[in-house]
């Protein structure tokens, strides 16, 4: 080997290493900009998670100043945003841990305490004036819808990952809430105020408490997405549904939500009643059965 071929191959060997050093660089700077790009937020939507508590908000404030029909409709609209906000995250790939958390904290304001505030100020609060102990009960039912939506939310976010998609495990949030704001907006429109709408708001709010973290199976309707053909028939039926909540939005609403509720206990007492399907198995089966356990 002369002189001329060594130091062609020593040229050879040090550019190859300087490649791997600015390829090395060059990695170096990419992953800075992907941990600092992790380090950001998605705007779209964490607008639509931050419109959803600023509804929920309003609500609160509704309430206390008297305007239980404009609370009511402000959890109706946090509800609107927060279905946009995981859409457009699937929808856009801007998912990130981040939103997932400030969702749920976002859901435990929209419609865990501001349901649970405005239907006291509507009307339980005057459930004293028939006997302390109902004053009691009062405040601890709005209490127990509100921790009923926590350990909602705390249980969605634990076994979410690991159950079904196509059913929820107890009431959700969004639904208890459209039960309680709708049956509030019904009474302000009717202008009840007696003991026995009192006594009911009672038994509204406590039962979509106790459903949210019972064990009843609902169904989550995540199956009909925005890129799954549906039938023709779905195109008919909602802007049916639209023209009947027109027609009268709190009735149609609590109606709306009440049915969804007990469809739950309903879907299990139909799981306990149906007979259970007869299997028959046959000889085959039986040795198959039998080598199996050999």
């Amino acid at each position: 080997m002369n002189l001329d071929e060594s130091h062609g191959k020593l040229s050879a060997s040090r550019g190859i290493a300087g490649m791997g050093r600015v390829k090395n660089i060059m990695l170096d700077t990419s992953d800075k900009k992907r941990l600092i790009r992790s380090k950001g937020i998605y705007l779209l939507p964490n607008l639509m998670t931050t419109a959803a508590l600023f509804a929920g908000f309003y609500a609160i404030v509704a309430s206390i100043d008297g305007n239980f029909d404009k609370a009511a409709i402000a959890i109706f609209v946090a509800q609107i945003f927060d279905g946009l906000d995981g859409k457009i995250a699937r929808l856009t790939r801007t998912e990130s841990d981040f939103g997932k958390e400030y969702d749920s904290l976002s859901d435990m304001i929209a419609f865990g305490l501001a349901p649970a505030i405005v239907v006291y100020q509507w009307g339980i609060e005057r459930l004293v004036e028939t006997g302390p102990v109902w004053g009691k009960l009062g405040w601890l039912a709005a209490f127990t819808y509100t921790v009923s939506a926590a350990l909602r939310l705390a249980r969605f976010n634990v076994i979410s990952a690991t159950t079904s998609k196509q059913f929820f495990e107890g009431l959700p949030s969004p639904p208890a809430a459209s039960l309680v704001a709708s049956f509030v907006w019904l009474a302000a429109d009717l202008g009840w105020s007696g003991t026995g709408s009192l006594l009911l708001a009672f038994l509204v709010t406590a039962a979509a408490g106790t459903l949210m973290v019972s064990r009843f199976n609902y169904y989550s309707f995540k199956e009909i997405g925005t890129r799954k053909q549906v039938s023709f028939t779905y195109i008919i039926i909602v802007p049916m549904v639209f023209v009947l909540i027109a027609l009268n939005p709190p009735l149609v609403l609590f109606c709306l939500a009440a049915s969804f509720a007990i469809s739950g206990p309903f879907y299990w007492l139909w799981r306990k009643v149906r007979p259970a399907k007869v299997v028959e198995v046959g000889p085959e089966a039986d040795d198959n059965n039998y080598r199996d356990q050999v």
